[in-house]
């Protein structure tokens, strides 16, 4: 593989990063532990984290440019909503089923970098949401993920 590509281009874009939240937010409203805790977000909240996702997985900057968020916003959703370990587990359970459901990419490096991505950001999502005010500044920088470890894509067995 001459150019390693972003875990945004091996996960299909924009339209799979949509597909996926839409999905997600389908099953997060009909279920009995996150609902609460999602049942006001606005009709383009599925739509505002596919392009957070993307643009953190190497895609265009559509969430600071398009949606004018910044990670400072993204965080302050999290403010003050007392997440817990067992509504983390169920997120991370019901948006592995939803990328399945979708048919994102299923090879072991892409699934590697978006677990490691999940685990990371939902814990933030918990420690954040334990305090009354944004920690994070507006001129903080967006993260960026990437294949970590394994360097690139699942290439069968080519070194």
């Amino acid at each position: 593989m001459s150019k390693i590509p972003t875990l945004y281009e091996w996960v299909g874009g924009n339209d799979a990063l949509e597909k996926l939240t839409e999905v997600f937010y389908e099953k997060v409203l009909k279920d009995e532990l996150l609902f609460p805790v999602f049942k006001n977000m606005s009709s383009d909240h599925s739509k505002h984290v596919a392009h957070f996702i993307g643009q953190v997985f190497g895609g265009p900057e559509s969430y600071t440019n398009d949606d004018h968020g910044s990670h400072a916003a993204m965080v302050s959703h999290h403010v003050g909503k007392m997440l817990d370990e067992p509504k983390r587990r169920r997120w991370i359970q019901l948006l592995l089923e939803a990328a399945d459901e979708v048919g994102l990419p299923d090879d072991p490096e892409f699934r590697s970098a978006f677990v490691g991505y999940l685990e990371w950001g939902s814990r933030l999502a918990v420690i954040n949401s334990k305090t009354n005010e944004n920690p994070m500044k507006e001129s903080e920088p967006m993260p960026t993920w990437n294949w970590g470890a394994t360097g690139g894509p699942y290439q069968g067995g080519k070194s």
